[in-house]
């Protein structure tokens, strides 16, 4: 059986001449491409405007794959995580985070995750293959109206931080930002699009090559090489200074924020050395922010989160020499939606 194109890899342009050499109208294309973007159509089914026989003639020429919601779960604090079925039956996640002042969707650019970070449950997944643009651009519509649903507002905000490494998907990653950016999409302002990467330097230094506009952050976790290495094993490859010469060349390109991420490990990171190594690296980069976070433990990994007098006491430390640093609280704990325990359980 031949298989058939994903109509959501057509231009409008494509679109036209398929329906003008079928003898139909061109308007017809217009009206298609706001379903498949705007009105946010997941079927040929839902086209209502268009005849019976158009959809019909549509799902006999053009495959329409599409995410939908698979399971959903609440957290006590307000977070909704999401479990999304893919055509072919693999399972990704995405969650809701509402603050009082943004409502905020963190989504996953692949299916597992192939880097193996020790403290994260994704890190223990096998990859089974990268999310295609329009299935990311799902995991972004199905949440806002998730958001609209549930908070009567749109999303103000995205963050890949979910299962996967949005750099080792580039041309994905790419292609469903300008979709989710688009007026045709969900007209986003990519100022507040956060791509967040476990340290990709070929991939940081193409963002700055494509003059993104969307902000970066790099998951750093560790503040030397020996450690990082210990937690992160893509460290072997792309070790702290070619992590921040990237980021150099990507501030250089785009003049676009940067933040440092950095989860405290008991009695791993969280000693006044470490505070002193990571604030060298900030002073090499031109970055806005450290985000501190806390550790979410999972069953696999042995690490533990420090106390609250450590949490505070390495806080402390960086804001006295003048980093500007912020202790990002877990949200979704209790239904395994924080950061890091993102593994498609029931």
């Amino acid at each position: 059986m031949k298989k058939l194109q994903n109509i959501r890899n057509l231009s409008l342009p494509d679109l036209e001449e398929y329906f003008l050499d079928m003898g139909e109208k061109k308007f017809r294309a217009k009206q298609v491409y706001e379903w498949l973007w705007q009105k946010h159509a997941m079927s040929f089914a839902d086209m209502t405007n268009l005849s019976k026989d158009l959809r019909q003639k549509l799902g006999e020429s053009f495959s329409f794959p599409s995410l939908t919601v698979d399971a959903t779960q609440y957290s006590t604090d307000g977070t909704i995580k999401s479990r999304f079925r893919t055509h072919d039956g693999h399972f990704v996640e995405g969650v809701l985070i509402p603050t009082t002042s943004r409502f905020t969707a963190c989504i996953s650019s692949q299916i597992g995750c192939s880097l193996s970070c020790k403290f994260c449950a994704t890190g223990y997944m096998e990859r089974k293959r990268n999310l295609e643009f329009d299935e990311i651009y799902d995991e972004a519509v199905l949440i806002n109206q998730q958001c609209e649903r549930v908070h009567e507002k749109k999303i103000s905000n995205i963050v890949f931080m979910g299962m996967g490494e949005p750099l080792l998907n580039y041309k994905n990653l790419i292609k469903a930002v300008e979709k989710i950016t688009s007026p045709d999409g969900l007209a986003m302002s990519p100022r507040r699009i956060t791509v967040s990467t476990a340290g990709v330097a070929k991939g940081i230094r193409q963002l700055g090559d494509n003059k993104v506009k969307f902000k970066l952050a790099l998951s750093l976790h560790a503040a030397n090489d020996a450690k990082r290495h210990e937690i992160m094993p893509i460290n072997d490859t792309n070790n702290i200074k070619s992590l921040v010469d990237a980021l150099n060349y990507f501030y250089k390109q785009t003049g676009n924020e940067i933040t440092f991420e950095y989860i405290l490990f008991k009695d791993f990171n969280d000693s006044l050395q470490d505070a002193d190594d990571l604030i060298k690296i900030y002073r090499q980069v031109p970055a806005d922010l450290i985000n501190i976070i806390e550790y979410n433990p999972i069953d696999k990994a042995r690490f533990k989160k420090p106390d609250e007098e450590k949490v505070q006491s390495f806080m402390q430390y960086l804001e006295k020499h003048r980093v500007n640093v912020r202790l990002r609280k877990s949200r979704g704990k209790d239904i395994d939606a924080a950061c890091g325990q993102l593994a498609n359980k029931d």
